[in-house]
């Protein structure tokens, strides 16, 4: 259900994705982190052949890499919910590369942005002391 954006000359998949780099340009310009990239690309699995078949080369495109003050390096994916092909790459990626992979998401109820991992947690707590 999600709509494409276009904000300087960059189209986002979502508006919330859109919103998340109205973010990192305000941190950028705050000084809070050192840059960003948009949709960069990490390499899983090279491409191969086997019993005569070519199997392509599977890619994880990410929403967007944020190097921090620090020297480190988170790279972001904005989603609502986490798909199982994204499970299956996640795996892989944490396998693979040194950095953060953190998926967010904005609930204003929960202050704003805030991880999935986070988000699923606090539900699971706020469900059970209804209880």
């Amino acid at each position: 259900k999600s709509k494409a954006v276009e904000i300087d000359g960059h189209v986002f998949d979502s508006k919330i994705e859109a919103q998340y780099y109205e973010q990192l340009k305000w941190l950028l310009e705050q000084k809070a982190i050192k840059s960003f990239k948009l949709q960069p690309r990490y390499l899983l699995l090279d491409k191969f052949r086997k019993n005569g078949k070519t199997f392509r080369k599977m890619e994880y495109i990410a929403d967007f890499e944020v190097h921090h003050l620090d020297g480190t390096i988170e790279v972001v994916d904005v989603k609502g919910y986490e798909t199982e092909a994204f499970k299956i790459k996640r795996k892989i990626f944490e396998y693979k590369y040194p950095h953060k992979l953190s998926l967010v998401t904005y609930v204003k109820k929960y202050g704003g942005w805030i991880e999935l991992d986070e988000l699923k947690k606090r539900r699971k707590e706020t469900k059970k002391a209804k209880k």
